[in-house]
């Protein structure tokens, strides 16, 4: 007996999807989104990168379009089928401060805040759901249960959630409106000025989709889309400089992705240790990660109206850095 080619011996389907009738070159992934909605592009992306969806008995491939009758298959493993995140218990993060309405914790740098699909399992909102079931009806999308703002998975800090979905939408509105204040330590290369303003709006970088950059740093004939510049303000003041390095405290006016990273960078003081955006720079400490702890978060009570100050001390990893700088916080 003839024997099939490696590509058609797959795993038994844990799932499948016929294409109806009168569909006529729908791409694989977007037929994919329309039976697993609750992936995002990337996520579906990488579910057909990794082999994990077959047509026809056959593994699919970015840029392959789907017909009437044809057969999808999910042949990879079952959490690209989850519409949410898993209670996971794996890490402990500290908690600062809560009440009934609100929750902040402490998330170490090497965690993520939240994934894109349930294979994520070690990510702050693994643990949220774990401790605290009821936030998964919290917040404006499943994978991101009562978070009220973000911080990068290499950034340690203050992450405030909220309990329920009222107090949910009275603190988006103070971080939209900048009335809540954030504080960071970072330590950067170079001797910046005393103290500074950057105000460069940001985009994505279209080079590079993980990235963001300065909207003013654009190729010639390079087009903008105005709905995708955010207004980015960033305020800082220099704590200490040593050698090559200098010490800064930094507070956000707004709230963009890697604003701080992006801005300080344009200023041509990248983070130490971060390997996105000072990609030319060694990483002196052996960090694995950029030197950016959220230190300080203040906000007004959703219910009481009262000032809240909720502060974080800088991780032992980060402190050690300092000592060697002969840098006192």
């Amino acid at each position: 007996m003839k024997r099939s080619p490696p590509d058609q011996e797959s795993p038994p389907s844990v799932k499948s999807w016929t294409v109806p009738p009168g569909q006529e070159a729908i791409r694989l992934d977007l037929f994919v989104r329309r039976c697993l909605p609750h992936l995002s592009v990337r996520e579906s992306r990488r579910a057909i990168e990794e082999r994990a969806f077959w047509i026809n008995n056959r593994p699919g491939k970015k840029g392959d379009r789907l017909f009437e009758g044809d057969i999808l298959a999910l042949r990879g493993p079952e959490h690209w089928l989850f519409p949410g995140p898993s209670p996971e218990t794996s890490a402990y993060v500290p908690i600062l401060f809560e009440d009934d309405f609100v929750l902040a914790v402490d998330k170490p740098a090497d965690m993520a805040t939240h994934g894109f699909s349930g294979r994520e399992r070690n990510s702050l909102v693994n643990f949220l759901l774990a401790i605290r079931p009821s936030l998964h009806a919290v917040g404006k999308s499943a994978w991101e249960p009562g978070l009220v703002h973000r911080i990068d998975q290499g950034t340690s800090g203050i992450v405030l959630v909220a309990k329920d979905q009222t107090t949910f939408e009275k603190l988006r509105f103070q971080f939209r409106r900048g009335l809540s204040k954030k504080r960071y330590w970072a330590l950067v290369w170079g001797t910046p000025k005393r103290e500074g303003v950057i105000t460069y709006p940001l985009i994505h970088d279209p080079q590079d989709r993980r990235k963001m950059k300065p909207a003013m740093v654009v190729k010639r004939g390079e087009k903008l889309d105005q709905s995708k510049i955010w207004k980015a303000v960033t305020r800082f003041h220099v704590l200490a400089y040593a050698e090559e390095f200098s010490l800064l405290e930094v507070a956000l006016e707004t709230g963009v992705t890697h604003q701080i990273r992006v801005h300080l960078k344009a200023l041509g003081h990248p983070l130490v240790g971060d390997s996105l955006y000072a990609e030319k720079r060694p990483d002196p400490f052996g960090l694995g990660h950029q030197f950016l702890h959220a230190f300080y978060l203040g906000f007004r009570h959703p219910e009481s109206g009262e000032e809240v100050a909720i502060e974080s001390p800088l991780p032992e990893k980060l402190k050690r850095i300092l000592e060697r700088l002969r840098i006192n916080l």
